[in-house]
């Protein structure tokens, strides 16, 4: 098990987080129309998985808007921000923040996503919601980079996750 931090307190995640080099792991997520997708809905796209325990909470959101804003100059990229929160929830989110450049994906149905891919968060206040991390995909769900923030209240590395798509 990894070991993060909340507000200093160790949390423990179960999985492990896909690694670059890797071929990711399947996924299927529910979408805003409520169907269950996988990531071959972006077949030959490279994508950004922004993944965040809640977009109700201000990290969570500042990450989607920071992805949202660096999205609109990303060449052949989709933004998936996937989260614990219902598909009606994240679609009101981003429409009242207007956001149109991430698309968001809930677990809500499939919470095999968490061990699967790593951000399992198995003990805290926030168990059972993801742990945050950031994994980029290329065209071919190959791993280019993977994070798993340490610490949940801080955003990801914005910097090394668009490196990897440079």
């Amino acid at each position: 098990m990894a070991q993060i931090t909340l507000r200093g307190t160790p949390v423990e995640v179960r999985g492990t987080l896909p690694q670059p080099g890797q071929q990711a792991p399947a996924l299927r997520l529910t979408d805003k129309s409520l169907a269950d997708v996988g990531l071959d809905a972006w077949a030959g796209k490279r994508k950004v998985l922004n993944i965040v325990p809640s977009l109700d909470t201000p990290t969570c959101a500042q990450s989607t808007r920071e992805f949202n804003q660096r999205a609109g100059e990303l060449r052949n990229t989709v933004v998936l921000v996937v989260s614990a929160d219902l598909p009606f929830g994240a679609n009101r989110f981003c429409s009242v923040e207007g956001l149109s450049n991430v698309l968001t994906l809930s677990t809500f149905r499939n919470p095999a996503f968490l061990p699967d891919w790593g951000v399992d968060m198995a003990s805290g206040p926030l168990r059972g919601l993801t742990a945050r991390a950031v994994v980029v995909l290329d065209e071919g769900d190959r791993v280019l980079h993977s994070q798993l923030v340490p610490e949940i209240a801080q955003e990801p590395d914005y910097a090394a996750a668009l490196a990897a798509l440079a």
